[in-house]
């Protein structure tokens, strides 16, 4: 696996080795010896999580609270999303800043998010299946969320076409309303 280091510290960026032939191909999705030794993160993860969108469909930007903040592991095994996160620890110096990376079936890339961090994604094919590892379980009184389009944060979604969102997600405070680290 190779680890890449992306604008906000923390947030990586791994590209397993994947072995294709004639019949297909296989990875190794997840070592925790080898993610333990690459990226010196010692997490357990708790719960694994798989959803399906379709085109224009944006979910988030999510995040859990103290004591069940998650760190998130995503990866996307059918169809192309654009996966971003958002420093939102207050006494970060990159507080606000954000990152997006294309995860898809074709590049087999897995985006690490760490707790403080908000995560959100926008499905660029048809369908995507997002599957991700969490380092909490889901805890429904810690959940926030801020609103996808906060013109603060300047997020460059690459939508084509309508945005298809939850109500809870169009309903999410900006940043600045937002509960926060």
């Amino acid at each position: 696996m190779k680890v890449l280091t992306t604008n906000l510290p923390g947030v990586l960026i791994l590209e397993p080795k994947v072995f294709g032939d004639s019949r297909g191909f296989f990875l190794e999705s997840f070592n925790q010896k080898s993610w333990q030794e690459l990226t010196g993160l010692d997490v357990s993860f708790v719960q694994d999580n798989h959803s399906r969108s379709g085109k224009n469909v944006l979910r988030g930007l999510h995040y859990q609270l103290p004591p069940h903040a998650q760190g998130k592991l995503v990866r996307c095994v059918v169809g192309r999303i654009y996966d971003v996160a958002v420093d939102i620890r207050r006494d970060s110096a990159t507080f606000g800043k954000w990152v997006g990376v294309y995860l898809s079936e074709e590049n087999y890339r897995q985006l690490w998010i760490p707790p403080g961090f908000a995560h959100g994604f926008c499905v660029v094919s048809d369908r995507a299946d997002v599957l991700y590892k969490t380092t909490d379980f889901y805890a429904p009184e810690c959940e926030r969320s801020i609103r996808w389009d906060d013109a603060d944060l300047g997020i460059d979604w690459p939508l084509d076409g309508e945005v298809i969102l939850s109500s809870k997600d169009g309903d999410a405070p900006l940043l600045n309303e937002a509960e926060l680290f």
